[in-house]
């Protein structure tokens, strides 16, 4: 059975009008039209040129139905800038995450979720010591935002998407927390979209809209204290007499020096005219676009060690693929697969991933 579900969204993910599709299959904007609101089914000439068109297999439109996610579940930073067409593709590059999650679940244990809900009124700043306690981090600085956040049961995915309009964006499905990262942005900043979106999670799940300018203002807050929490960032700085200090102090914390220096200017560390010439400074020199001294990207934990267990059962990524009915192309870009990275070995040894037949041995 055709599934017009499916045809919208391939076409969402390639970023296409039904316009363009319809051009490139060579049929008319009404036979699109009609055939994504199920009124008819395709001949089968044209659904494989509907295959070829949006370069996923044939067998993908006559798959089962799925879960979508909703633009109002998801929180995204750059509304504003973000274009239909890169909104419809981050959220149907959602879904797609889902039908993988949900393959996933089915065949290992994977860590339980951790995520305290605190509530829109929880203030940004207790919100993140809480969460800092609850996990037991104290003051210390975060290795690896991506690690962390995988450890307490988050399903992390990247975004490759070739645009830095879709910084980031989080949802609840059901219990379980999602957080989607564009890797096209500097790891200094990917951290604190990170943090960013576990503050939605975290004080945003019920109440104050996600995408209002309170819930993201909030959000980074919360970001900004639980990446540079005070008393850690008081003892080691006190006095800063140039940017050259940030950008060398900035590593230990794992932010941008935009970052560094907004903190310590509300800390009081640093002065309104020292904030004003810095910002200057940083726009000059360029650190807007490129990160000096950049750390390197952070990688999933998770993903590689389902994808090791797959292999020694002779199953690699495309198989996975296949049995999804997915361009193999899609399963990399979720899985940060185009920059691999050794994950931090602490983080790593809590992760156990069990089989299903192995859990009950």
């Amino acid at each position: 059975m055709f599934n017009h579900r499916r045809l919208l969204l391939a076409r969402r993910r390639r970023k296409m009008t039904a316009r363009a599709l319809a051009s490139a299959v060579g049929v008319s904007p009404v036979t699109i039209s009609r055939l994504e609101n199920s009124a008819n089914d395709p001949e089968e000439a044209t659904l494989h040129a509907l295959a070829r068109a949006l370069d996923y297999p044939v067998e993908f439109f006559s798959g089962p139905d799925f879960d979508e996610l909703p633009a109002e579940a998801a929180s995204f930073r750059s509304l504003s800038a973000m274009t239909a067409r890169e909104r419809d593709a981050a959220l149907a590059a959602g879904s797609i995450a889902y039908l993988f999650g949900d393959w996933v679940a089915e065949r290992f244990n994977l860590p339980q979720v951790d995520v305290p809900v605190l509530g829109a009124d929880a203030a940004p700043e207790a919100a993140a010591h809480f969460v800092r306690a609850h996990w037991g981090l104290g003051q210390q600085p975060v290795t690896s935002m991506v690690g962390l956040l995988e450890a307490k049961g988050v399903r992390v995915f990247s975004l490759n998407e070739d645009t830095q309009n879709v910084d980031a964006f989080s949802c609840w499905r059901n219990d379980q927390p999602y957080v989607f990262l564009n890797t096209f942005k500097s790891t200094e900043r990917s951290r604190f979209d990170a943090a960013h979106e576990l503050g939605h999670l975290v004080m945003h799940r019920h109440g104050t809209p996600q995408d209002s300018r309170e819930a993201e203002s909030e959000a980074d807050q919360f970001a900004s204290h639980f990446l540079m929490p005070h008393d850690d960032m008081a003892s080691r700085i006190r006095f800063v007499a140039g940017l050259d200090e940030l950008i060398h102090a900035k590593r230990r914390w794992g932010v941008s020096v935009a970052a560094l220096n907004y903190r310590l200017h509300k800390m009081g560390v640093i002065s309104d005219w020292q904030n004003r010439t810095f910002n200057i400074e940083i726009s000059t020199r360029g650190f807007r676009r490129t990160e000096p001294e950049g750390l390197p990207p952070e990688g999933s934990l998770v993903w590689p060690q389902i994808l090791a267990a797959l292999w020694g059962e002779r199953l690699t990524r495309d198989h996975v693929a296949s049995a999804l009915s997915l361009p193999e192309e899609e399963l990399s870009g979720l899985l940060f697969q185009h920059h691999l990275v050794r994950p931090d070995r602490d983080l790593r040894a809590k992760l156990h991933l069990v089989t299903p037949e192995q859990s009950s041995e």
